[in-house]
């Protein structure tokens, strides 16, 4: 089965580097993001990061950073061209200790302005809750 990909407008970045038209922000390839699945008139999205053993953090646990990507890459789905997304305020509650290997990501808009959105995240390992987070972003002009 493809995964269902439906963005707000195709001319926008997040449609075009769905479609390989244009790279992938660098931050998506560090983290090896993954996008699954993205409705953004549902607003939802699911994406799969994979965790090298370079982030782990001297406990030996894995750093946060993909909850940030996570709910700015939904908000993405829902920009028209010429708009980006900068995220104001990040809450974040890790709830176990993140290992090296495949991370589930899930967002859902909570609540979508015309100039802020409040996103809400959550990341799996092994189909246990990890960190959950919820992000307001703001929709900035962009030349991308």
């Amino acid at each position: 089965m493809i995964p269902a990909h439906t963005t707000a407008d195709a001319k926008g970045y997040f449609s075009r580097m769905l479609r390989g038209e244009t790279p992938p922000a660098p931050v998506l390839t560090l983290l090896g993001s993954r996008i699954d699945a993205v409705d953004a008139a549902a607003g939802t999205l699911s994406a799969t990061y994979e965790a090298p053993a370079q982030f782990r953090n001297p406990a030996g646990t894995v750093q946060g950073g993909m909850l940030d990507d996570l709910t700015a890459s939904l908000v993405d789905a829902t920009l028209a061209a010429g708009q980006g997304v900068a995220t104001l305020n990040l809450n974040v509650s890790f709830l176990r200790p993140a290992q090296v290997g495949t991370l589930q990501g899930q967002a859902r808009m909570l609540r979508r302005g015309r100039d802020v959105c409040h996103v809400m995240g959550t990341l799996l390992q092994d189909g246990k809750e990890v960190a959950t987070t919820v992000a307001v972003c703001k929709i900035v002009n962009a030349a991308l």
